[in-house]
């Protein structure tokens, strides 16, 4: 059947078909329920009377919900309406394995990439039992933003309807799974699914081998002209050398490729987890795979005796085994294979049992522990949060309730809880993150003090009070030191590596890097290891951010481990096991804009920011972010209601648009200091605009805005050596003029320019006029509540406390009466924090989330 635009499968509205293949056709759909875009394949109709063929599809969708894994297309929903039978899964957007090879061959770095993410889809589906049996290009897909995803696995422990047998890319025809049955796509079949016996996940890595072979060479392994010709060639002849290809391989990666492809399962790679940890570091070899033929002059050796001849071939053997035998590496195993979020992870004091704290779909963040000897985890019983640390003894200090409120700050309540089982004990309210020390003696917190953060070490004692924030306190083996990741600014990842004994002071272990995210003492207690961008030549070549470094006092900062993905530190064992997170980090930008009939999907790139909204609805102003550690400013784009893509307007970070749209403030980060001018949207040139000796300062809690009418400006900012403020801008001339008290920097200026509101220190909210006057306090505000816009009459307020799924509520200024304006509410397995904009008048908006998914892996071998 074919559906129509607008037709309705349950709470599923169609939109337009996405493709069709044997097993079904696909469409792009709204879920009318959570208003994000989803596929939806539905059963043919020629297949839907056939009880064998509905079961298979129905199989398919709960084995692929089962496996919840960030490289496998994830299953939302599946449901019957009428006699159409339908599967809901995320929308991808991109292209398949093979459309990316109708170019040629793929670089080998990104063709490594691309494999060890299909391998590690693989080893998850394998590990729950399930075995794909059509691996090929087409059930490959990469996104836009270069993650891969493993489609179709309609095949797992199915037979496929078949093609004609001439077709060696398409599915063999057969009837069940018994011996003798021949499954798969001819061109990536194992041998023993060409010979009809049972496979198991083996087979699998067979078809993965041809798939690598196919990227690496630009030519399928076992292409021939006939189905006959391709099965005899699967069971009898090997490929052609990968050197033959002109690929600059390294020996290593060749080798892989031909011990995925042996004939005997045996022989083969035994785990496809296994498989993908060979190639992370099989491509780290430079030494090139090509052999040159030998010079064809009379060798000295021939004029030896053959006694000499032998002595020198076994020292020659020697030799060679020790110079090309592969290096011992770090060995990894992967933990969770859920889709979720990671929150924290810890060793128990055997070392034998994981603790961690994670979201499950779209669940709270839950506490779970993970034998090392099995890949199920146990919920404890415990309520909703996850775990800061645990002592020798059992006791653990867990963080209740915990909700993000912007970036990735946290916020609960502090509790201790015995591992053993028991109910938990709450000690202190508004912490954001803390650890117990290995004697359970002392707790170190980081604590909400209003707008600011206090750390102390022991609980009490303050170590540091900060603007900024800190994260990942983590307490010595000894118990006498702390170290922690001391952030300058609120919410931005960027930071130090510190330590300090109880009471400090602090010492900074490292200079300022960005992408700071986990942290653990070494085994030894010598180092700190953490995870972060911190430039180097090894990490510009893999182009990964979060790379693993140890620090330590007055010693240099040394590389542990440059994976090729992003990695965070959650701990280490006494062992020296490594505890570790594998996240897939992503923004979305979605929203209603002025035209728009429904809330759309507004992404453009893997990772851009969203700062303002015209007072229309008409256009939106945001950030394309920039390569870690690559030095360039980031660049800021303008969208229009009705384009399809941005306009780039030239590096800097857009902070405010004006009413009419036609003016963006833009801040440019320099040398030591950073300057504002304002940029036209349209043709024009950029102004100047002159602070004196006040410097812009931008987050994205704290926004600056222009008046209705484009006459002035309101402009957090700071002078040297003092707190941020807010200061009002005429732009017709005038110089800055502070307008709120030091450490009041996320204001909002009313339309009429007249007015500004300000969130105090102590998290209260104040209405204040430019012209100077009293200060009168915002009445009905709920805790944690920061205004995001005046409504257009000045009368009220839109504010929302940050967390997702967000409840934006309307305040009314004289009475502090309150009623929800929306409710937004995308997808939420994986999102953390995020920041919206909205129109004055309340009928449009535009949000940005990041969504997280991670994975939790033990290494061992790091040194």
């Amino acid at each position: 059947m074919t559906l129509a635009a607008g037709a309705r499968l349950g709470p599923y509205e169609i939109v337009s078909p996405l493709g069709a293949g044997g097993m079904g056709e696909v469409y792009r759909a709204i879920d009318s329920r959570l208003g994000r875009e989803v596929a939806v394949k539905v059963l043919p109709e020629r297949i839907g009377v056939d009880p064998d063929a509905l079961a298979r599809f129905e199989r398919e969708a709960r084995a692929v919900a089962a496996l919840s894994h960030p490289n496998i297309l994830g299953i939302f929903d599946f449901g019957t309406e009428g006699v159409t039978t339908y599967s809901v899964s995320e929308l991808l957007e991109g292209q398949t394995l093979r459309d990316r090879l109708g170019g040629g061959a793929i670089p080998v770095r990104k063709a490594v990439e691309y494999a060890a993410q299909i391998a590690r889809g693989l080893a998850a589906a394998h590990e729950k039992g399930i075995v794909h049996r059509d691996v090929k290009p087409e059930n490959i897909f990469i996104t836009s933003d270069g993650r891969v995803k493993i489609l179709d696995f309609g095949l797992a422990r199915q037979s496929a309807f078949g093609a004609g047998p001439d077709d060696t890319r398409s599915p063999t025809a057969a009837g069940g799974t018994s011996p003798g049955m021949v499954m798969g796509t001819v061109g990536y079949m194992s041998p023993e699914q060409v010979r009809g016996v049972p496979a198991d996940h083996r087979s699998d890595i067979f078809s993965f081998g041809s798939v690598l072979y196919e990227m690496l060479s630009g030519r399928r392994a076992f292409g021939r002209v006939t189905g006959a010709e391709t099965m005899t060639a699967i069971l009898n002849e090997d490929p052609a050398e990968l050197s033959d290809s002109g690929a600059d391989l390294s020996p290593a990666l060749a080798e892989t490729v031909r011990h995925c492809l042996e004939k005997n399962p045996g022989e083969r790679f035994q785990s496809a987890r296994d498989l993908a940890f060979d190639l992370e570091h099989a491509v780290g070899s430079s030494a090139p795979s090509r052999i040159r033929p030998a010079a064809r002059s009379r060798s000295p050796l021939r004029v030896l005796a053959p006694a000499t001849l032998a002595l020198a071939a076994l020292a020659a053997g020697i030799f060679l085994a020790g110079r090309f035998r592969k290096p011992e590496g770090p060995r990894f195993r992967q933990l969770t294979f859920h889709r979720g979020y990671i929150e924290s992870a810890r060793f128990s004091p055997d070392g034998q049992t994981i603790i961690y704290g994670s979201t499950r779909r779209d669940q709270p963040v839950r506490i779970y522990s993970a034998r090392l000897d099995s890949i199920e985890s146990t919920p404890l019983d415990l309520p909703p949060g996850t775990v800061l640390g645990i002592s020798r003894g059992g006791d653990m200090a867990i963080l209740l309730g915990c909700v993000h409120r912007g970036y990735w700050i946290r916020s609960g309540t502090l509790a201790r809880a015995p591992l053993g089982g028991g109910a938990p004990r709450e000690v202190l309210e508004h912490v954001t993150d803390g650890d117990i020390s290995p004697d359970g003696a002392s707790l170190a917190v980081v604590r909400e003090v209003g707008t600011r953060q206090r750390f102390e070490f022991p609980m009490g004692k303050t170590i540091l009070e900060t603007d900024g924030w800190v994260s990942h306190p983590r307490i010595s083996a000894d118990g006498g030191s702390v170290a922690f990741l001391e952030h300058p600014f609120y919410g931005n990842d960027a930071g130090y590596v510190s330590v300090a004994r109880s009471g400090g002071p602090v010492e900074r272990l490292t200079v300022l890097n960005s992408g700071l995210d986990g942290l653990a003492w070494s085994r030894d207690g010598k180092e700190v290891w953490f995870a972060g961008n911190v430039e180097s030549p090894e990490s510009k070549e893999n182009g990964t951010r979060y790379s693993v470094w140890a620090a330590r006092r007055g010693g240099n900062l040394r590389t542990v481990y440059v994976p090729p993905m992003n990695l965070r530190v959650h701990d280490i064992s006494a062992n020296g096991t490594v505890l570790l997170s594998g996240d897939d980090r992503r923004g979305e930008i979605g929203g209603l804009l002025k035209g728009d009939a429904r809330e759309r999907d507004l992404s453009t790139w893997s990772d851009e920011s969203l700062t303002a909204i015209a007072s229309d609805g008409s256009a939106y102003v945001g950030i394309e972010q920039s390569a870690p550690g690559s030095g360039i400013d980031p660049f800021l784009y303008y969208r229009r209601a009705g384009d399809s893509a941005p306009v780039r307007l030239g590096p800097g970070i857009g902070i405010a648009v004006s009413s009419d749209g036609r003016w963006i403030a833009r801040v440019q980060r320099g040398r030591g200091s950073a300057k504002l001018s304002l940029v036209p949207s349209g043709v024009g040139e950029a102004i100047p605009v002159n602070l004196g000796d006040v410097e812009p300062r931008f987050a994205v809690h704290e926004r600056a805005s222009f008046s209705a009418d484009g006459r002035r400006l309101l402009l957090p900012g700071f002078e040297p050596g003092r707190r941020p403020r807010a200061w009002i801008i005429d732009i017709v001339g005038g110089r800055p003029r502070a307008v709120t008290p030091e450490g009041e920097s996320r204001v909002l200026l009313s339309p009429d320019g007249d007015s500004v509101v300000s969130v105090a220190g102590d998290g209260r909210i104040f209405v204040s006029r430019v012209s100077g006057g009293e200060r009168v306090e915002v009445r009905g505000a709920l805790p944690f509540e920061e205004p995001i816009q005046w409504e257009e009459t000045g009368g009220a307020l839109f504010v929302w406390d940050r967390t997702w799924p967000a409840r934006i509520a309307r305040l009314e200024l004289a009475t502090g009466a309150r009623t929800i304006w929306k409710e937004l509410a995308p997808d939420p397995v994986g999102v953390l924090y995020g920041n919206l904009v909205m129109t004055p008048d309340g009928k449009h908006y535009v949000y940005r989330i990041r969504r997280v998914l991670s994975e939790l892996n033990l290494a061992e071998g790091l040194k």
